[in-house]
């Protein structure tokens, strides 16, 4: 080989690996090839008091991104019973709330998981505040619906949370069961407030 073609066959090599990397960059840049639709069971959230008597206990604080209940301000969301919480907005009053931190926010969609692909706008997404809660409280309203005859727990179908962390991610999630190992059919003897949900967490802060 001359010096002129080994110099043509360095520089034509050079140009392939360059666009070959704008391509490899371009493929990544939305961050949604690698999620994973993760399943966090049995997640305990207890209380003490109810039943007519004021309601009080430490709340169990969630980090989606490290997938794990966390005892730090690295939170996003916070479950008591059958309240939840974000850790975004301003104290709502109630007894034993941990000190919120962070940004957090959440977006409800009547929606399957795999259906929800965008992050929604902005002007749908709230926090908790005064009274007032990002996913609300009462049976019908938030997350839930209760039977007084069966005296159970059953999450509303086709309500996705798209959750704002503390630091500015998104994830989305949807409550499976409130009972522990989520039986398909609970019982009124089925231990509760045993949270399963299923989640994607989106570390870019881009759409899922």
């Amino acid at each position: 080989m001359t010096k002129s073609n080994f110099f043509k066959s360095v520089l034509l090599l050079s140009v392939f690996s360059f666009f070959t990397a704008c391509s490899n960059d371009d493929d990544n840049t939305s961050g949604t090839a690698n999620l994973e639709t993760k399943t966090f069971s049995n997640l305990y959230a207890p209380q003490t008091g109810g039943m007519g008597t004021p309601v009080g206990g430490e709340f169990t604080k969630f980090s989606f991104s490290q997938n794990a209940v966390v005892t730090n301000d690295t939170w996003d969301i916070a479950f008591r019973g059958t309240t939840i919480i974000v850790n975004g907005g301003t104290s709502i009053g109630i007894t034993d709330e941990p000190t919120r931190t962070g940004n957090g926010a959440v977006s409800i969609i009547s929606n399957t998981l795999d259906a929800v692909t965008t992050i929604p706008n902005a002007s749908t997404f709230n926090q908790d505040g005064t009274n007032t809660y990002a996913i609300p409280t009462g049976s019908g309203n938030g997350w839930y619906n209760y039977d007084g005859a069966t005296n159970l727990v059953t999450p509303i179908a086709g309500k996705v949370f798209v959750v704002k962390t503390h630091d500015g991610k998104y994830a989305k999630m949807e409550i499976i069961s409130y009972y522990k190992d989520a039986p398909a059919n609970p019982e009124a003897t089925s231990l509760t407030r045993y949270f399963t949900f299923k989640y994607v967490y989106q570390p870019n802060g881009t759409n899922f």
